[in-house]
């Protein structure tokens, strides 16, 4: 973890507050992300508010509609296998 920054800023008259730029690159914090905000005995604590709120297999199993033949468990490895066979090879083709 990098050394902790002292970096200063100033709420505004409407409540906002500027992040740094440094700190926002780094966290890839761009326009538009949504933060939770908690309160701690130290100060205020920003992360990252996830993408999706949580969920249960049992909610949303069976949602997706499929049709054709069941996939083996094999079947399944081996499609997961040649993905990450092609990622991978797609990774390298890219690399100098």
């Amino acid at each position: 973890m990098p050394k902790a920054e002292h970096l200063e800023t100033t709420v505004s008259t409407k409540g906002q507050v500027i992040l740094p730029r440094v700190i926002r690159q780094r966290l890839e914090w761009d326009a538009g992300t949504r933060l939770i905000v908690e309160e701690t005995p130290d100060g205020v604590l920003l992360k990252r508010a996830p993408v999706f709120e949580p969920s249960e297999p049992k909610d949303v199993f069976g949602l997706l509609p499929f049709s054709g033949e069941p996939k083996s468990l094999d079947d399944m490895e081996a499609a997961v296998l040649a993905e990450v066979r092609r990622r991978h090879d797609a990774i390298e083709a890219r690399q100098p």
